[in-house]
């Protein structure tokens, strides 16, 4: 193998579909692969990720090893079930940087515990767009300074369990209103704003190990590029201006924010030639380590052809490097099991704070829950399993058109109620026919609820925010 091809590996971060090591990934550590990233299609049947991601850990223990784990929506460790930790906006919301630190902790601690060192979390995404459709309450908040006090939180939280952060997503996705896994979003500010507003938590945090790229395009700095593949975002502004040394992570080269153009290779290739130094390709569609192949061939294709500097792969190459080394030889610490009881316990504290001011049913009151979709960031994970101890009724968006109002008691649960004009529509509806109905909101609360009485906002939905949003709404029977 060429000393190119080795070095092109050494900059790849691979991944694999299902519960089941394949058989190529020994000889691509082999080859040099940086490592591997978990998603939940990796998931087995019950949920548990740990037991394969210590077998992934154990093949090569000097491997990048990494998946998003958030807390809160997104979530892997705890995909199947829903998360025993609220997500940043309700860490937000209750705006305590402790407790923040300590929930951070514990998810670092769960991790450690499965063998992996570097989590792709938090988001420092300011949420400055309410429709935003894939940041939502994934962020601390609308607040620059808040947001860059709780994102140092959750850095000194994974850190104090042997976890390295990677900081998300840069210069800042919040102010989309398109998901970048299917599209390319384009933020219009001007370059004055997006500094005192998407900039504050990543200039507050420089000292962070990783950084993921977004694959958003930020028209003050380059009109043309998304910033995983501009060098005027990654280089000038990030690596220059902003003077920060550690690993530079593309967000999944598979989406179509980077890839719908440039396919897996050419977005490998522009992404490590703006300055990109780990670049996430996505789970591999097939048994073959086609896309690691297809982002290897290209690479080194650029560099024999003089599109790609030796000098910048090797560059990119050694800042990886480096990060194995600081963080890959962890140990859990023994404390470990007190750190995820703390963290679990305060956890349901916060959860019971946010929903304590929730109007009391008197009896059984009817579930109907209502799936507006989500993102694959958030994937199928367990969402609003509500028990008020009456029926729970799903239904489709698509037929709500002449669905009668439900009367007594009842509960509607939505994810971004806004999200399609049919629910949001036939969600007033049933609030104006039925006094007694109250929409819980699990994502980002747009303003027009700011109209309703009968609304209760939970910033998430995550399992510990429903199991307590549960016993506020059982509290007087």
């Amino acid at each position: 193998m060429s000393d190119v091809r080795r070095l092109a590996h050494q900059v790849m971060l691979g991944s694999f579909s299902g519960p089941v090591i394949p058989d190529w990934l020994a000889q691509s550590y082999a080859d040099g692969l940086a490592g591997i990233c978990l998603y939940g299609a990796n998931l087995d049947a019950e949920g548990d990720v740990t037991e394969l991601a210590q077998a992934v850990r154990a093949l090569d223990p000097t491997a990048v090893l990494t998946l998003d784990e958030e807390g809160g929506d997104v979530t892997r460790l705890h995909m199947r079930h829903g998360s025993p930790y609220p997500g940043n906006a309700a860490l937000g919301i209750r705006d305590d940087v402790q407790a923040t630190q300590v929930v951070a902790a514990a998810i670092g601690a769960e991790l450690a515990a499965a063998g992996i060192w570097l989590n792709l979390a938090p988001s420092a995404d300011i949420n400055s767009d309410p429709r935003n459709p894939v940041i939502g309450t994934r962020s601390f908040g609308q607040d620059p300074a808040l947001v860059a006090r709780h994102t140092s939180a959750y850095v000194a939280g994974l850190a104090s369990q042997g976890v390295a952060a990677c900081i998300k997503h840069f210069p800042g996705h919040g102010d989309t209103v398109t998901d970048s896994h299917i599209g390319l979003p384009h933020v219009s500010a001007p370059a004055d704003v997006v500094r005192s507003r998407e900039l504050v938590p990543f200039v507050a945090n420089l000292d962070a190990a990783s950084i993921m790229t977004s694959h958003v395009v930020l028209e003050a700095f380059d009109a043309d590029q998304p910033a995983t593949l501009s060098r005027a975002v990654l280089t000038d502004l990030l690596r220059k201006e902003l003077g920060y040394a550690g690993v530079i992570v593309s967000d999944a080269l598979d989406m179509a924010g980077a890839s719908a153009i440039h396919g897996i290779g050419g977005a490998a290739v522009l992404s490590l030639a703006a300055g990109a130094d780990l670049l996430c390709l996505g789970p591999e569609p097939t048994d073959q380590p086609s896309l690691i192949t297809e982002a290897v061939d290209a690479v080194c294709r650029a560099v024999e052809e003089g599109h790609l500097d030796i000098g910048r792969l090797s560059d990119a190459a050694e800042r990886v490097e480096a990060l194995r080394t600081a963080w890959a030889s962890f140990a859990p610490r023994a404390d470990a099991a007190e750190v995820i009881a703390d963290g679990r316990a305060l956890s349901v504290e916060v959860a019971a704070a946010i929903t304590a001011t929730a109007p009391r049913f008197t009896g059984p009151a009817t579930v109907l829950r209502i799936n507006t979709g989500t993102n694959p960031a958030v994937g199928p994970t367990s969402w609003g399993q509500l028990d008020l101890g009456g029926t729970t009724i799903d239904l489709v968006p698509a037929a709500l058109e002449g669905t009668p109002s439900f009367t007594g008691e009842v509960a509607i649960v939505v994810r971004r109620v806004d999200a399609v004009p049919e629910v949001s529509d036939w969600v007033q509806r049933q609030l104006a026919d039925n006094p007694r109905a109250v929409l819980i909101e699990l994502g980002w609360p747009s303003p027009a609820l700011d109209d309703h009485d009968q609304v209760v906002r939970t910033y998430g939905s995550a399992a510990v925010l429903t199991d307590a949003l549960g016993a506020a709404l059982r509290a007087e029977r």
